[in-house]
């Protein structure tokens, strides 16, 4: 079964949201990820143009394909989270 991420977006950059959970369940870590990235708790903000795909290219190992639905936001709160570094 695949599952759906959602991938917002606003008018200079998107990022895909993906859970703790989900990153532990295809064997990377948030060390994996660049600086690019944001975080909140136990959800990731994934950058666009190298670690989302590096999160979709390991989940597609696990031979499932996700899904995924835009949000547009004008304003995005995610450029005010913590860097994932």
């Amino acid at each position: 079964m695949s599952k759906t991420f959602e991938f917002i977006t606003d008018p200079g950059h998107g990022w895909l949201r993906v859970s703790r959970a989900d990153i532990d369940a295809i064997g990377l870590r948030p060390e994996n990820f660049s600086e690019y990235s944001y975080r909140d708790g136990n959800t990731f903000y994934l950058e666009e143009d190298c670690d989302a795909a590096t999160f979709i290219n390991r989940y597609i190992l696990t031979n499932e394909y996700p899904t995924f639905r835009e949000t547009y936001q004008e304003r995005t709160f995610i450029r005010n989270l913590p860097r994932n570094r």
